[in-house]
């Protein structure tokens, strides 16, 4: 009896009075899944429907789920379409972007021995990717080093750094790694080796020791790109890179590197991170999927 005033205290809910005869506020005309389970409409903003329904040309349905995805009335266009002329972010709002591009290129101009430090996941395999074709482009070669996920864990370590020194390593650049890494960063310091870090995992207030830390998550950050993962912030270090380039006049004997060719890089570090698809993240997944195709 329980059971059956429970149920019909919950189909009571799901009735509408509607001149005194009781019907299913059925969703698209279904009131129950094939298990019994009810459809309900997600909440969704009836000003903002209608101006998805408006300004976009688009069917109530599809209005409403953007609306009720937080979708707002000036944002669907580049919810819909996404470009990256249009939402592609400073690269000087990230925290450090500049001085990392700064170090990167004084390193390469004099030719000093320049490392990558990848973490093992496939954000983090993105990520060394996009710097490698960008150093091939520019005529150098990174040496990628990843630590064995068993005998060396996560992120840097004071032993890794002690390896890539001995290699004859004077700049790491971590890639989607070490912004916690506080204690390694310390080592690094001590042995005279200089680090850049790319991330975008959480960090504590005081950054490690290092020549730059670029993370949209490190607090102070006005970028607004926390949802990027590791391979996005790369991407639009990539783009700082060239542009710090082009400052030098580095073009002008070589094109400068065309980094719209590895958005398939980006879009993989993005969806294999399971990061928020929405504004610039969602124009580099959206592009780097044709890219990739």
């Amino acid at each position: 009896m329980k059971l059956a005033g429970k149920r019909e205290s919950r189909d009571n809910a799901l009735m509408a009075d509607d001149g005194g005869a009781k019907t299913l506020n059925a969703f698209l005309g279904v009131a129950r899944s094939l298990s019994g389970r009810a459809w309900a409409q997600r909440p969704a903003d009836a000003a903002t429907i209608r101006a998805h329904m408006q300004t976009l040309g688009l069917e109530e349905p599809l209005a409403r789920a953007l609306a009720a995805r937080g979708v707002g009335a000036d944002q669907g266009a580049d919810f819909l379409r996404p470009t990256l002329r249009g939402l592609f972010p400073d690269p000087s709002s990230f925290m450090d972007m500049d001085r990392a591009a700064e170090a990167i290129l004084d390193a390469l101009q004099a030719r000093a021995s320049i490392h990558v430090f990848a973490d093992y996941d496939v954000d983090g395999a993105s990520s060394a990717a996009l710097l490698v074709r960008w150093f091939r482009a520019m005529g150098a070669e990174l040496p990628i080093y990843v630590p064995d996920r068993l005998t060396e864990g996560y992120g840097p370590s004071a032993r890794a750094f002690d390896t890539l020194k001995a290699s004859g390593a004077d700049l790491v650049v971590t890639v989607d790694c070490g912004a916690a890494a506080n204690e390694a960063l310390a080592h690094a310091a001590a042995i005279d080796l200089n680090v850049v870090v790319i991330d975008h995992h959480l960090m504590r207030a005081e950054p490690p020791k290092a020549l730059a830390v670029v993370n949209p998550n490190r607090p102070g950050c006005n970028s607004g790109q926390g949802n990027l993962a590791a391979a996005g912030v790369v991407f639009v270090l990539l783009a700082a890179l060239n542009r710090e380039g082009r400052r030098r006049g580095l073009f002008a004997d070589r094109p400068e590197p065309d980094i719209r060719q590895w958005l398939d890089l980006a879009a993989l570090g993005a969806i294999c991170d399971v990061t928020g698809l929405t504004g610039f993240n969602r124009a580099l997944t959206g592009l780097g999927l044709k890219v990739m195709s």
